[in-house]
């Protein structure tokens, strides 16, 4: 079966560049699936999971929003974070989820709940990959 090459670039350099024969990610406007030769586009991404295929073999990644450019044999995601299962640190990603749902249960005025909101969908993100 035909691959597309999978870039997954973030502010902090290259994360991931491989073969892969399909992708799956979430854009703003829904799930995406992308095969070689798919036509060219460029999506905004939400937080959620990448996942890559390679014959039997599924390789999940953690991305934090970005933007995904689709060419037939190339898929680029420019990514704020990305990060792989092992590489997640779980207790960290557990106490951000933490500070997040007590900011979240606050009701305070100088509290930024949008801010709030994004860290708890980015933690909780990061602990669904990682397990």
């Amino acid at each position: 079966m035909s691959t597309l090459t999978v870039s997954v670039v973030t502010p902090d350099g290259p994360v991931l560049e491989d073969g892969f024969e399909m992708v799956s990610c979430k854009a703003e406007n829904g799930e995406l699936g992308i095969l070689p030769g798919h036509i060219p586009m460029v999506a905004p991404l939400t937080i959620s999971s990448v996942r890559l295929k390679l014959e039997s073999d599924t390789r999940q990644l953690a991305v934090s929003g970005g933007f995904l450019e689709v060419r037939p044999d190339k898929v680029t995601i420019l990514a704020q974070a990305a990060e792989d299962p092992a590489s997640i640190d779980v207790q960290r990603a557990e106490e951000a989820k933490q500070r997040a749902e007590q900011r979240l249960q606050a009701k305070q005025d100088d509290i930024d709940f949008r801010r709030a909101e994004l860290a708890l969908k980015r933690a909780m993100n990061r602990l669904d990959i990682a397990r």
